[in-house]
């Protein structure tokens, strides 16, 4: 059974009268062994915590700095902030000295929790520029509270001492909570200028939650292993709440070893993990005997071929343009035939070859959700075609995470799915600003059509704090500007092309979307970085930095990338690479073809 709130506050009290003594988050305290808090207990603790920051004069809607990564801490913290009815203010603890001197002041934070001692070395350092900050709180419960710093296990006592003498000023206050109070100001890195604070409210956040595509339920086990302050993770985590379900934190470093000793059903996941583990799963093919080589190839060359057909017969490809009734007609039989004929022999090459990449990835999840940047086209195909279904979703911290997500019965590769129930999304014009999709005076409602995203809904922010002149310029009407380009396709999926600021004009005045070059271009194994240039120019060039791995398997033995950048034979090599991905038969145009390169001594 599922939790149904309009706050976080009633979330934390509800799943803890539903779920009861089910097991809500997993600690690990060795390698396989985990101290599990179950869902009362994690109400009880933030209760007992809300109880002690009220006694100490937390006001509703004050504003509570969290300083800390994935951890049980963090959550009850959050809970507790939660349930006074402030809002947290949360960053990880490898945020920088600049950010801590800007983020806490700026958001107006008078009450701070920080992880560990070592963040409060640092902290200590910055002080003459955090004087409006009161109070530090350490979460780490293994560490002893410095002078001056206050425990999180002595507030929690303190607020249990208070409760048991019939203190209840925590559910007061948590009843109070109204869906448009704010919950969250998540400061988003700015690659130019001050962060800005993204203000969510309740409802945002609760609207999200119930849009996420995953049927989840109390015997499902979840992964975190994204930073739980950024706002997708956090969205899933109490995703995860509302369903009853368990989660285990985890890390990059410990994530192989707890596949397969959690078991997850579900895990929320960034594109970067997906490549790692795309190219450690080839690595280990290539270095294997050529009989397992050659299975693997033939197991996955079967999988593409049945895989491609029953998208086409499912309308999992994504159209990008109108298909015409008598070739799709056509299409579908042809793939049918094929589908048939490949089924059996991909029947044993599915259980005797993929089953094994299956175990390696995961083989008791349901799904996983990426977010957080683009899946490269190559990698989403090929889990998707090994039968590790890839959710992907498209959203920001500004729409409180996805504004669109993959179903598994809307499957649709190279897209990041419908739009979330609820929400509004329309195509404009760069140039004119007119709306392209949807409209009526269009061909086809204007699908097909590239331009800039706008969304509206339930699910965007408020507005940044204390910066309306941002806000001004991305909200209009109700409307959030994305600063991303995309398109419609014919199978009413949204597909991403690239940001707006990363748009290319060249000197013909033909709009290139550098995204896609670059990610097929880091396709080859030659290429670890590259960045497409060419605003105003004649033609596209590209600046690359050489993978010395790609190279060492080519017997560049013991040569570091500025060595690597200097010899001819590499600047080859590169070369023909660049001329193998970027060709007409891969889908690029003639204006897109990279012309001139640079390879970089460092990145």
């Amino acid at each position: 059974m599922s939790v149904k709130a309009s706050t976080a506050a009633e979330l934390f009290m509800k799943a803890a009268d539903v779920h009861g003594t089910r097991v809500a988050f997993g600690t690990r305290l060795k390698s396989r062994l985990w101290k599990p808090t179950n869902f009362a207990e994690l109400y009880e603790e933030g209760a007992c915590l809300a109880t002690a920051l009220i006694d100490m004069g937390l006001e509703r809607g004050e504003h509570v700095g969290l300083l800390a990564d994935n951890r049980i801490e963090w959550i009850i913290s959050n809970c507790g902030i939660q349930l006074a009815g402030a809002a947290d203010v949360p960053r990880g603890t490898d945020v920088t000295d600049a950010d801590i001197t800007y983020i806490l002041p700026h958001a107006d934070v008078r009450i701070c929790f920080i992880e560990n001692v070592e963040l409060w070395k640092r902290i200590q350092v910055l002080k003459s520029e955090l004087k409006g900050i009161e109070t530090y709180i350490l979460m780490n419960l293994d560490q002893s509270a410095p002078e001056g710093v206050l425990h999180l296990k002595d507030l929690i006592e303190k607020g249990r001492a208070l409760r048991k003498d019939g203190d209840r000023r925590a559910e007061e206050r948590a009843k109070a909570v109204q869906p448009e109070d704010l919950s969250t100001i998540i400061y988003t890195s700015g690659t130019t200028g001050s962060p800005k604070g993204v203000m969510l409210q309740h409802s945002n956040i609760m609207y999200m939650i119930d849009c996420i595509p995953v049927d989840l339920g109390p015997h499902d086990r979840a992964l975190s292993i994204l930073p739980v302050w950024h706002i997708f993770e956090r969205a899933l985590e109490m995703f995860s709440i509302a369903m009853g379900c368990s989660t285990y934190y985890s890390s990059i470093r410990m994530l192989g070893d707890d596949l397969k000793n959690v078991q997850p059903t579900f895990m929320g996941s960034a594109p970067r993990l997906w490549e790692v583990l795309y190219m450690r799963i080839l690595d280990n093919a290539q270095a294997a005997h050529p009989v397992r080589r050659f299975l693997f190839h033939t197991g996955y060359g079967l999988a593409e071929i049945y895989k491609n057909s029953l998208f086409y017969l499912k309308n999992r490809t994504p159209h990008l343009h109108k298909p015409n009734p008598i070739l799709f007609s056509l299409g579908w039989i042809l793939h049918l035939v094929r589908w048939i004929l490949v089924t059996p022999l991909y029947g044993f090459f599915n259980v005797a070859v993929l089953e094994r990449i299956r175990q390696a990835a995961g083989a008791s999840l349901k799904a996983t959700i990426s977010g957080g940047g683009a899946l490269p086209r190559h990698v989403d195909q090929f889990f998707n075609y090994v039968g590790i279904p890839v959710l992907e979703g498209y959203g920001m911290t500004e729409t409180a995470g996805p504004i669109t997500a993959r179903t598994l019965n809307r499957l649709v590769i190279e897209t990041v799915g419908p739009v979330l129930e609820g929400v509004e999304v329309k195509i404009v014009d760069l140039n004119h600003g007119e709306i392209l999709y949807p409209n009526p005076k269009n061909k086809h409602m204007g699908k097909g059509l590239r331009g800039e995203i706008h969304v509206k809904g339930p699910i965007v922010m408020r507005g940044y704090y204390k910066n309306q002149e941002a806000t001004d310029k991305v909200m209009k009407d109700g409307w959030m500007n994305t600063g991303d380009i995309g398109m419609m396709t014919f199978n009413d999926c949204l597909k991403i092309l690239g940001r707006s600021k990363d748009t290319i004009v060249l000197a013909s005045g033909e709009n290139v979307e550098p995204v896609p070059i670059e990610n097929r271009l880091l396709q080859s194994p030659l290429i670890d970085h590259v960045m497409v240039v060419g605003q105003d120019e004649k033609n596209l060039g590209a600046l690359i930095v050489p993978s010395i791995e790609g190279f060492q398997a080519l017997g560049f033995e013991s040569m570091g990338v500025a060595e690597l950048a200097d010899h001819p034979d590499v600047e080859k090599r590169v070369a023909a690479a660049i001329k193998q991905e970027i060709s007409a038969e891969n889908g690029f145009k003639s204006f897109e073809r990279v012309t001139d390169f640079r390879l970089l001594p460092q990145t």
